[in-house]
């Protein structure tokens, strides 16, 4: 087992694994410089907070790792545990017991409803004269994408025109920008 604590060596936050528990007492040793010594058991407790993790066409069941005290809200980024990998997620929705909220503490809620950010599918719906051409492109989660910039999908280049976030915010001004993950659908005019 790891946990994170300030190592008086190193004098930062640190993984330090457990190597004896004993009443109250922890032997721990710092995998940065290898100290080793004890510390009083930590009063918060850790917990699994189940996650349902989305990857566009399919989801896995996985598991959040979190104090009891934690506050969770929606659009947090947190790791989730689905077997052996563990994967960057956002938050998109906290079930507490049969009610959706917006934040809750660890320990009252039932399941976090996440989507993973680090490769994201980002839609487009290009104009073309009358037409509308609906794109897809995956893309890195933190790659930009700027208001009145050239783009290509595939091989369809057009310019951004505005962007929609996931919060409901539209971005119309040129030069403003976003990260894929934020985004929910690019427009644009084909070139």
């Amino acid at each position: 087992m790891y946990i994170t604590v300030v190592c008086p060596q190193c004098e930062d936050e640190t993984d330090h694994e457990v190597l004896k528990e004993a009443p109250g007492d922890l032997l721990v040793r710092c995998t940065v410089c290898g100290s080793i010594y004890h510390i009083p058991v930590p009063k918060e407790r850790l917990i699994n907070v189940k996650a349902i993790v989305s990857m566009e066409k399919e989801s896995l069941v996985g598991s959040v790792e979190l104090l009891e005290d934690d506050v969770v809200s929606l659009w947090d980024n947190l790791v989730a545990e689905c077997g052996d990998e563990a994967i960057s997620v956002e938050v998109s929705s906290i079930e507490v017991g049969d009610r959706r909220v917006k934040q809750a503490k660890a320990s009252e809620i039932s399941a976090l409803w996440t989507r993973v950010i680090e490769e994201v599918i980002v839609k487009a719906s290009i104009h073309h004269g009358a037409k509308t051409i609906p794109l897809y492109q995956q893309c890195d989660g933190e790659e930009v994408f700027a208001v009145d910039e050239v783009y290509t999908f595939g091989d369809v280049r057009f310019r951004i025109s505005h962007i929609k976030m996931r919060t409901g915010q539209l971005l119309r001004k040129e030069g403003w920008k976003t990260v894929a993950k934020k985004i929910k659908r690019i427009y644009g005019n084909k070139m």
